[in-house]
């Protein structure tokens, strides 16, 4: 039987993180640097514990005013404090909560940066290994991030995502362009199942790429969160996909 990990990016003060709480087997959650502050990530964390949701740190560039989505010129090491900084928040209100951070996805701009830069990528894995190395790496499938994460003997996620369209290469369509996101509901869950039962995606110019689903990602954020993790959920067991959280001893 198949299996996939269906998670969301959760806690930053848009959407409707209750009602898609049992959609999704994974939160992501926004550690106040690009989203969120200590007030809603521990009322997102409880959430998750009574869900039985797994809980995730979301760790971003700090960056507010661009939600973390503008790229910043970081040395490796400032990254590596800033993610040791938001690990070492989120554990503290998970524990509060009831619960603990089981994985780690890095948020907007950190995220597409470490999927293309080796030593950005590299300063990541490490920040995580070093703080605890039973955490679960999330990174782009194909990125040097999950290399990394490898590399430093983490438990990887190979990452794809529903509501997003992919270039040629792989990576995804930059949010600048148009058609970047995916709005209709039966085009995110065809895309969702494509790339969970075939190992594929097809690109913005139609081309057909391989890529590794492990988890798959809906943007909390997005106009269309619910009603998307609605439908892939319904999808997903329709098909006879199992869906939960990857356990990492």
């Amino acid at each position: 039987m198949l299996h996939i990990d269906l998670n969301c990016d959760l806690g930053e003060g848009t959407g409707d993180d209750a009602a898609i709480m049992p959609f999704i087997s994974s939160a992501n959650i926004a550690c106040g640097f690009h989203a969120g502050d200590e007030k809603t990530m521990w009322h997102t964390a409880e959430q998750c514990v009574a869900a039985g949701v797994a809980i995730g740190a979301h760790p971003s560039f700090h960056d507010l005013a661009n939600f973390g989505r503008q790229e910043q010129d970081l040395a490796p090491a400032a990254v590596y404090e800033l993610v040791i900084q938001q690990l070492l928040l989120m554990e503290e209100i998970a524990s509060a909560a009831g619960g603990h951070v089981v994985h780690v996805k890095p948020h907007g701009a950190l995220y597409n940066m470490a999927a293309r830069d080796r030593e950005l990528a590299k300063a990541i894995a490490t920040a995580v290994k070093n703080f605890n190395s039973h955490l679960c790496l999330f990174g782009l499938s194909g990125s040097l991030l999950i290399d990394e994460g490898k590399a430093a003997v983490l438990t990887t996620l190979s990452e794809v995502f529903a509501d997003r369209t992919y270039q040629d290469d792989g990576s995804l369509t930059p949010r600048s362009q148009p058609g970047a996101l995916i709005t209709d509901t039966e085009t995110a869950v065809k895309q969702a199942l494509q790339m969970v039962k075939e190992g594929t995606v097809t690109s913005t110019s139609g081309k057909v790429i391989p890529v590794v689903a492990e988890t798959v990602c809906l943007h909390g954020d997005g106009a269309h969160a619910l009603v998307f993790a609605q439908a892939i959920h319904a999808a997903l067991k329709a098909e006879g996909i199992s869906i939960g959280a990857t356990k990492n001893e």
